[in-house]
């Protein structure tokens, strides 16, 4: 099993509720997984870790959140050559363009989308919750 980053952005707490359920789903198949805020953590600190798990929710007009988490991702882009990775995040409007944009990102970059991201419309309900549990056991037993 990899060596696993989850490294979230969150603003209202939804998708923090989210990095927590897929860190829960995550521990149950691999003990080496550790759970960062964007602020807790460097680009050249999580291109150490052979599997990302990313999170973050839309922003504007469904945009990655340009404060922290854009500065963030545009240095780990370089970086994600042969990585595994796994995507999640919530919005409160549009139909989920930031993750399409997203992952066209993630994957041009050359990591390897290892699982359906999973999005949330506002706080994640138990569905969402559930998705993102097995989004962590699938990233993280890779």
């Amino acid at each position: 099993m990899s060596k696993t980053a989850i490294i979230f952005w969150s603003g209202t707490g939804n998708t923090e509720a989210m990095a927590q359920a897929v860190l829960d789903g995550a521990k149950e198949v691999n003990s080496d997984v550790k759970l960062f805020n964007v602020s807790e953590i460097t680009a050249d600190e999580a291109a150490e870790y052979d599997t990302l798990i990313l999170g973050c929710p839309a922003m504007g007009a469904e945009a990655l959140e340009e404060s922290e988490f854009e500065p963030f991702f545009e240095e780990l882009e370089a970086k994600l050559s042969g990585k595994n990775a796994a995507l999640f995040g919530s919005y409160g409007w549009g139909d989920g363009e930031w993750m399409r944009n997203w992952e066209e990102r993630t994957a041009a970059a050359g990591a390897k989308l290892i699982c359906e991201s999973v999005i949330a419309n506002d706080a994640p309900d138990d569905e969402a919750v559930a998705n993102c549990s097995e989004l962590g056991k699938k990233a993280a037993s890779v």
